[in-house]
């Protein structure tokens, strides 16, 4: 059965309305990631070619989480800036063995060597939040993820498929573990009409709060389940999930650079 858009968007405007967690963010309480403004085109390359991708602030996932060996853990820098129409978000990644299997949409890409980013377009901790995850083959897993939904247990809504451009590029051999790589990237552009149905949340301007964390799904062999976390934000109780909601940071959009904060 297929739900309208319309239907869809009453749904989960009504969802986050009502399902809030009890355990907000503290302002504060951590680092905020400020989102730099560009007034230049971005080509989703997956290069990083333009000048501000170098100004925005760089922020290393550094909470690693089923490490079982050494070399799991492998650094990844983030990068994010926005302009009047979209969000602009950057992974890199070293990795030694890029390993990517999943091809089809609302697939498992988090099965594979991963990029996440979950957003909750509010600065609070809401029940709901809006994900994007990819690999290396742009095989997108993207929906609406609700916290607690009904009997203590998760729900996921993956009828939502956004439009939005992603492009990656890589330095090394694709499920070849013969070699060692040098690693790969991930860009996307994130259109803020993604958003506009929640008509009573602050329009993005110089100032605005929103959650936010980011995640890498680590893989360094084509066979077996051994796959590595980590995040942008620190999960104190890890064996449920990156998807809690109490555990992102912020991101604050700015008109300037914010050189101070960094």
């Amino acid at each position: 059965m297929k739900w309208s858009a319309s239907f869809l968007l009453f749904f989960l405007i009504s969802m986050i309305s009502v399902a809030q967690s009890k355990e907000k963010i503290v302002l504060g309480e951590q680092s905020v990631y400020f989102v730099t403004k560009t007034n230049s085109p971005i080509v989703i390359d997956g290069k990083m070619t333009e000048a501000i991708w170098q100004k925005a602030d760089a922020w290393t996932l550094n909470n690693f989480y089923n490490i079982t060996i050494p070399s799991d853990k492998q650094q990844t820098t983030f990068r994010m800036v926005w302009d009047d129409r979209n969000i602009y978000v950057f992974f890199h990644f070293e990795d030694k063995f890029i390993t990517a299997r999943e091809k089809n949409r609302d697939g498992q890409p988090y099965h594979d060597d991963c990029g996440e980013i979950f957003i909750i377009p509010a600065p609070d901790s809401l029940d709901t939040h809006f994900g994007f995850e990819l690999n290396l083959y742009k095989a997108s897993n993207d929906f609406i993820y609700f916290n607690n939904y009904y009997n203590g247990k998760d729900y996921v809504l993956k009828a939502f498929n956004p439009t939005f451009e992603v492009e990656t590029f890589y330095d090394g051999t694709i499920n070849d573990n013969s070699d060692e790589d040098k690693g790969w990237s991930l860009e996307m552009a994130i259109p803020f009409s993604t958003f506009e149905s929640m008509k009573t949340l602050p329009p993005v301007k110089n100032g605005t709060q929103w959650a936010f964390t980011a995640v890498r799904q680590d893989r360094n062999e084509l066979e077996g389940d051994r796959i590595s976390t980590s995040t942008l934000f620190p999960i104190s109780n890890f064996s449920k999930g990156v998807h809690q909601s109490k555990h992102f940071g912020l991101m604050q959009f700015v008109e300037k650079i914010a050189i101070e904060h960094k």
